[in-house]
């Protein structure tokens, strides 16, 4: 094939292209976790955010202080795993309006999950897996605090989280954690942790070791966790942590929590933890209504404490 001087040299520059893009390295995709510290940072008012440390990782915090004449204590907020501390599943209304009632709030953004290639296996059922494809398709839109408030960012077609990604999460979550409980005991008052999901289920695990941090009270959003086995024996563990506890879960929320809610009475009862409520919400966590109800029973709980 005759080619012009000026075709040869386009073609070479075409060949030389494919070849450095074959040669290049695999370049790994930006963690989750800096998408949402870039995004918070852009978007929310520069004196609610708070850098933390937790040992060698910095994550952001967001803070409001209390509106109210007195205070009455600081609300620790721990939104479920990978989603925003803005999401709208009751977090992102409870960290502004307990503020009008006395509360200061203090929430944590999440840290990275370390998936294993078992864990990110896809439903074996084309329905299952068309239901799959589509919410991985919702879950993967920017992560701005305003669009990502919907879905979480992980794929959840997997029925069981293996424990070892658990188990490395919990470490990484209670670190985060630590950090924030000291950053709010120089408010003074009273602690409350209100926690959502799967990082409320790893949060009982941790208190029913009965740590050195102490709370003057644990509100469950949802508690469960992602493996049928801690699952089971978190309807135990919850009822032998010693901070009151408020357990509130949605009549359309996570099957796990749906299904776990009658053995958690049981256990209850067997260990005399007296100081433990639970409450359901009808309807979806994300429904405006459901959200004045979430907050008028997290205020009555608490005025009944202290």
């Amino acid at each position: 094939m005759n080619l012009k001087p000026s075709h040869r040299l386009v073609y070479a520059a075409c060949f030389a292209l494919i070849s450095s893009v074959n040669a290049a390295d695999f370049i790994k995709p930006t963690p989750w976790s800096s998408l949402v510290t870039n995004d918070i940072q852009r978007f929310l008012p520069t004196d609610e955010v708070r850098p933390l440390l937790a040992g060698e990782d910095e994550f952001i915090s967001l803070y409001r202080q209390s509106m109210a004449a007195s205070q009455r204590g600081i609300v620790l907020i721990i939104p479920d795993w990978q989603h925003l501390p803005t999401n709208n599943a009751g977090i992102n209304f409870l960290r502004k309006q307990l503020n009008e009632i006395g509360y200061a709030t203090l929430a944590m953004t999440m840290p990275d999950i370390d998936w294993h290639p078992a864990d990110m296996a896809m439903p074996e059922s084309s329905e299952d897996a068309e239901e799959s494809t589509t919410q991985s398709d919702e879950q993967t839109a920017p992560a701005t605090p305003a669009q990502a408030q919907q879905a979480p960012h992980f794929v959840t077609g997997a029925p069981n989280i293996s424990e070892a990604v658990l188990d490395d999460y919990k470490l990484k979550l209670i670190a985060r954690f630590n950090a924030l409980y000291n950053s709010a005991m120089d408010e003074g008052g009273n602690i409350i942790v209100v926690a959502q999901g799967a990082s409320a289920g790893l949060l009982i695990e941790h208190y029913a070791s009965f740590p050195n941090n102490e709370l003057n009270a644990f509100i469950s959003l949802g508690s469960y966790l992602p493996n049928s086995i801690r699952n089971q024996h978190l309807n135990a563990t919850l009822s032998t942590i010693s901070p009151p506890l408020l357990d509130i879960f949605y009549s359309e929320g996570n099957p796990d929590t749906l299904q776990s809610v009658k053995d958690r009475k049981r256990w209850v009862r067997k260990h005399a933890k007296y100081d433990y409520r639970q409450r359901e919400l009808f309807g979806v966590p994300s429904e405006p209504e459901q959200h004045e109800r979430l907050l008028k029973e997290v205020d009555g709980f608490l005025r009944r404490l202290f």
